[in-house]
């Protein structure tokens, strides 16, 4: 068997999978988020650390003789953050996470220095507070003592991998989501390293995905409960292994949306797609020689538990009621909009500044109109993350639903009503990042012959067919869903 652990925003989903693609046991570790003014979002790497142990000893407990069985550890890790540590590989602060959003200041003097057109063209990425690059240039700006004991910087997975076997190093996947790697090249890109003043010693070599980088220690086994000598394979960000997991492997599999804190649309190509408006991003694949088009947003899932927290706070069963009492509730046919702006935006809009914003609300409207409308402010923020591929030549004709909340098949249902597309639901639905970071080590200790396996072992099982008139209706409110933004886009810079 495989461990795979998925190193999110609330915390470790440590899984063992079989050699058949089989989910034996799942166990999640939680940790929190210290969201503070000003774009704040910060976690413990030890509090990761602390997780992945504590996972990884209920799951071997849970299933006799999986510790003998284990032939590999993996890991799939949130994205574009930064793990500063010292020269001992110690966290010399907490980790700075995706949706921190402090850096406008540094954003904006790489703008000035490299120019976003030719930023785009180099990374596959926008420029953006939302990117490492631009977290390791705040740190060094605003806390110099710290930035003065900074030995290293990785992502998330790539301090764990550290925890277990002392090896620094990280993939073409998560290097990818640093505003700091030359695509095309492959490599650190010395451009934006310049433009930044930063220097490329201060990153990790990059080596494939399914790189065995090399053993547990004793004192990792001694942690974790797993055999010294376990073999580590390295592993990828969780948007690319949230793809492989939901069988994305080639550009013949369609598009997939993952509906987690954060929530994107994303598919498989053979070359990074580089839309002119710049409303959504590519990163390396997983899969030698992929990439993964991308369009995300900032507080996709995190959007509905918000307004399920408002409304029901510590209610058994409140997630399902209330989107089965939306499920019945008319929002924007009935003037109602919600912009889903909680954390800022990343895709269509880029715009740290944004604000989350209720529109149109009557009297009458009660909690079922606002769940009705925040479900679909998401589905319409996501319509433009896809009209960005399907207007640069991706063709979708259904969507593959993944995270924890595409367990909902009314959310579903809306979501198809307003793409226009069946959307499918996977069977894993809460495990396929997970299972995506268990192909990728089977493949590196030699378990699964190639990526295709994915194909196999991630189905169908349910699917929502759009309705064409509610499409229709949908389309329309869309557009003044998008004319709300950007009338409110000059009071955003004002507030």
């Amino acid at each position: 068997m495989i461990i795979s652990h998925d190193l999110g925003t609330t915390g470790d989903k440590a899984t063992l999978v079989d050699a058949d693609g089989r989910v034996v046991a799942a166990d999640t570790a939680r940790y929190g988020t210290d969201f503070g003014a000003r774009g704040m979002a910060e976690q413990d790497p030890e509090a990761w650390w602390q997780a992945l142990c504590e996972a990884t000893c209920r799951l071997i407990q849970s299933v006799p003789r999986a510790r003998e069985k284990i032939a590999g550890v993996c890991f799939s890790g949130q994205m574009m953050g930064a793990v500063l540590l010292d020269n001992k590989g110690q966290p010399v602060r907490p980790a700075i996470i995706w949706a921190d959003t402090r850096s406008t200041e540094q954003t904006n003097q790489l703008i000035e220095r490299v120019g976003m057109d030719n930023a785009y063209r180099i990374t596959g990425h926008r420029l953006n507070p939302t990117y490492s690059l631009e977290k390791i240039m705040w740190v060094r700006d605003n806390e110099p003592e710290v930035f003065a004991r900074t030995a290293h910087v990785v992502l998330a997975k790539d301090f764990m991998v550290h925890r277990l076997t002392g090896v620094l190093v990280t993939d073409p996947s998560d290097a990818s989501g640093t505003n700091a790697f030359d695509q095309q090249c492959g490599t650190w890109s010395e451009e934006l390293l310049e433009a930044a003043s930063i220097a490329k010693t201060l990153l990790p070599e990059i080596a494939a995905s399914t790189t065995v980088v090399g053993t547990v220690t004793p004192p990792a086994a001694a942690a974790t409960g797993l055999r010294v000598g376990t073999p580590v394979v390295l592993g990828g960000g969780d948007g690319p292994m949230a793809g492989l997991g939901a069988g994305i492997v080639d550009s013949s599999c369609g598009a997939y949306a993952y509906l987690g804190s954060s929530a994107w649309v994303s598919l498989a190509a053979e070359a990074p797609l580089h839309d002119p408006k710049m409303r959504s991003m590519t990163f390396n694949h997983v899969v030698p020689g992929c990439y993964t088009p991308t369009a995300t947003m900032q507080a996709g899932g995190a959007s509905l538990q918000w307004i399920i927290d408002v409304l029901a706070p510590g209610e058994d069963g409140r997630y399902e009621r209330l989107l089965e009492a939306a499920a019945g509730a008319r929002a924007s046919e009935d003037g109602l909009y919600f912009l889903p702006y909680l954390l800022g935006e990343r895709s269509p809009y880029w715009n740290p500044r944004a604000r989350a914003v209720f529109a149109g609300l009557e009297l009458r409207h009660g909690p079922e109109h606002l769940a009705r409308a925040v479900v679909e402010g998401v589905a319409f923020n996501l319509y433009s993350c896809l009209q960005a591929f399907t207007e640069n030549g991706a063709r979708i004709d259904h969507v593959d639903a993944i995270g924890g909340a595409a367990n909902s098949s009314h959310l579903l249902r809306i979501l198809a009503d307003t793409w226009g597309v069946p959307v499918r639901r996977r069977d894993l639905v809460d495990e396929a990042t997970s299972l995506g970071a268990a192909i990728v080590g089977g493949v590196g200790v030699g378990i699964f012959e190639n990526f295709e396996v994915a194909k196999r072992f991630s189905k169908v099982r349910e699917e929502e067919l759009p309705d064409p008139e509610a499409h229709d209706r949908y389309a329309r409110a869309h557009a003044l869903f998008v004319e709300a933004y950007q009338r409110l886009e000059p009071w955003f810079e004002a507030l």
